[in-house]
């Protein structure tokens, strides 16, 4: 994901970005609205093919989405820029933004905390695109909750031992952390394929149909938006 974030947000170099972690949290407290088009939800084990499916998405369409970006207490790793693939920030400064309703969904992974603030939404939503949401599943019960009715789409891969594989191949994880993420895998999955918790799965096996289906998908969505008379780019 790290490049691929790097990606997406040289892409949007022409949309106006906050520049520190500070300003980027509001301090608003108001009830979310969705001013523009439905946010856009894709949630999936760590390693199971995200990043390519929104890299392609991105690349077919690059005026019709936005990706928010989201804090984080972890360290940044090598190559990682704050703004850019995170905003990197300390445990009691995203602890009081989260206290102050300034997030709509935050988790706890492997002792650091994650969240998508309201204002990285709103920024979005106000450009007229598709925010694109990359979230765990404590984050998809968050955003259910609130009125933004976002699309969720579970992106399901081949296995377990596969992303196995492709998280080792990473080279990023140690032992301990790769259990982790292979635990918190496992839950992902188990809630990604009951019925009702997503509107569309992408079992991502080929990475070409997988593709395909997903496109397809975001496509017939977006033009349902448009006869509501939600104004969608699909450019």
């Amino acid at each position: 994901m790290i490049s691929f974030l790097f990606i997406v947000n040289r892409a949007l170099s022409s949309s106006s970005s906050v520049s520190s972690s500070a300003a980027s949290l509001t301090r608003s407290k108001n009830k979310m609205s969705a001013p523009g088009p439905r946010p856009l939800v894709l949630c999936g084990p760590s390693g199971s093919g995200k990043s390519t499916l929104l890299k392609r998405l991105f690349a077919e369409f690059p005026n019709t989405f936005g990706f928010s970006i989201s804090h984080t207490t972890r360290k940044p790793r090598e190559g990682e820029e704050h703004g850019v693939h995170y905003y990197f920030v300390e445990r009691p400064e995203m602890e009081a933004a989260i206290a102050g309703d300034e997030f709509i969904e935050t988790a706890e992974f492997t002792g650091n905390l994650y969240g998508t603030s309201k204002a990285a939404v709103r920024e979005i939503q106000a450009q007229g695109r598709v925010c694109i949401l990359d979230i765990e599943q404590k984050g998809v019960e968050q955003i259910r909750r609130t009125d933004l009715h976002p699309i969720l789409i579970f992106n399901n891969p081949p296995s377990i031992k596969e992303l196995e594989r492709r998280l080792r191949q990473r080279g990023s994880e140690t032992e301990e952390s790769l259990a982790k993420r292979l635990n918190a895998a496992q839950v992902e999955l188990d809630y990604g394929l009951t019925p009702g918790n997503f509107h569309k799965i992408i079992n991502n096996v080929d990475i070409d149909v997988a593709y395909e289906e997903f496109r397809n998908f975001v496509v017939q969505e977006l033009k349902e938006q448009e006869k509501q008379g939600v104004s969608v780019s699909l450019k």
